[in-house]
């Protein structure tokens, strides 16, 4: 795998619960630094999160995989003060709790940055650390509804409508990853960490930018659009649904050839792109109903295609699962595991030319406890019973 892993040498303290913290850890996993997964003895919830593949939870290993698992308590004097000794060795922290209650833990960045001037620690929340609604909790849900994105997804009559992926946490999880680079980036200069503020709610702003930019500067709300019309549209096939997304002057013009309508291109409706928007959806949509209904799937991608226009299936779950394309990215890697025997888990999601990614199993609860505490404090076999006997660890 070339060089290694880019991140090598970095070291993460992932405390983070269900998805937008530990999706974050787990990128940094996935690009070879060693993230250390601190939860509670007995294991975080998540890992009984459903669906699950022989015993084993597909949404745990999903965002762990790679990860090694330290079982620590940290409501005991003695778990902190493990906590603490990690801290000193770390490079990142990330925390995923209610604002203000990795503080009263004992672990606000004040405190942090005295073990260790240069961490950076990472605050994953529901609204941010700062804002009117603080205090507040909330899931992706909450950040798909305060930011408007559910009255922008289906059509105009329906009701709201919530994305059945989690867009925002993924999204946090990014933010919060890119954001961590950065402050990693910047550390190489000043050598002085610091934190990172992102939130399920800003990252649902974020994806609703140009609409609210444009409603600010109009006063217009822009109308629902569902799979969109015209040369943006979901169209049925003879056994299956594709997705057209043939926006452009170019496009126009293949698609115009595909579906043996030159004639629309010396027609006077269609003499611009902005006509095009206002006429389209009686003309051309009708038209390309009717055309896409004599084809099958694969004779519309491939047709279509074959002029450069852009189209897909639009798969059910088996279909994207059995499509060539992630198998032949390693998109989707399967690796070992505990308890299913072997599972899934995301794999290379991105390419380097020189690098590769760390892909790995996910761990068995506390499974890395005595070799984190050996190997990085270098504690001994009666330092880490006297843990075990107060239930630190």
């Amino acid at each position: 795998m070339g060089n290694g892993a880019p991140l090598q040498g970095v070291r993460v303290l992932d405390l983070g619960r269900y998805q937008a913290g530990p999706r974050c850890g787990l990128m940094f996993s996935r690009l070879g630094a060693d993230v250390i997964k601190i939860e509670r003895p007995g294991g975080e919830d998540s890992r009984k999160h459903t669906p699950y593949v022989r015993g084993q939870s597909a949404y745990w290993v999903q965002y762990n995989s790679g990860k090694r698992s330290l079982g620590l308590d940290l409501y005991t004097d003695q778990g902190k003060e493990v906590l603490k000794r990690l801290v000193k060795v770390s490079d990142i922290f990330i925390q995923n709790f209610r604002p203000g209650t990795i503080a009263k833990m004992g672990f606000s960045y004040d405190v942090l940055k005295e073990l260790n001037r240069g961490i950076i620690m990472v605050n994953v929340s529901a609204y941010g650390q700062y804002g009117p609604y603080r205090d507040r909790v909330g899931f992706d849900p909450i950040g798909q509804a305060i930011s408007g994105h559910m009255m922008m997804t289906g059509y105009e009559d329906m009701p709201p409508i919530k994305t059945y992926f989690p867009v925002v946490d993924r999204i946090t999880a990014l933010h919060a990853t890119i954001g961590a680079l950065g402050a990693l980036w910047e550390r190489s200069e000043s050598g002085e960490g610091q934190c990172v503020d992102v939130a399920l709610a800003d990252s649902g702003y974020s994806l609703m930018e140009i609409p609210i930019t444009s409603y600010k500067g109009t006063g217009d709300v822009e109308r629902r659009k569902g799979n969109g019309t015209g040369l943006e549209s979901a169209y049925q096939c003879t056994d299956g649904w594709v997705m057209l997304s043939g926006l452009g002057p170019e496009n126009w013009q293949r698609i115009a050839k595909v579906v043996g309508r030159v004639d629309w291109l010396d027609d006077a409706r269609f003499a611009s792109t902005e006509v095009r928007d206002s006429t389209r959806d009686a003309l051309v949509s009708d038209e390309l109903l009717k055309w896409f209904s004599g084809h099958s799937v694969r004779e519309s991608v491939e047709l279509m295609s074959s002029y450069g226009v852009p189209i897909a299936p639009v798969n059910n779950i088996a279909q994207a699962a059995e499509d060539p394309h992630p198998w032949e990215r390693d998109l989707l890697m399967q690796v070992t595991d505990p308890v299913a025997g072997n599972i899934h888990v995301s794999g290379n999601i991105m390419h380097y030319s020189r690098s590769g990614l760390n892909i790995g199993p996910a761990p068995l609860p506390g499974e890395h406890t005595e070799e984190v505490l050996k190997g990085l404090l270098g504690m001994t076999d009666g330092e880490i019973a006297t843990l075990r006997e107060v239930k630190a660890i």
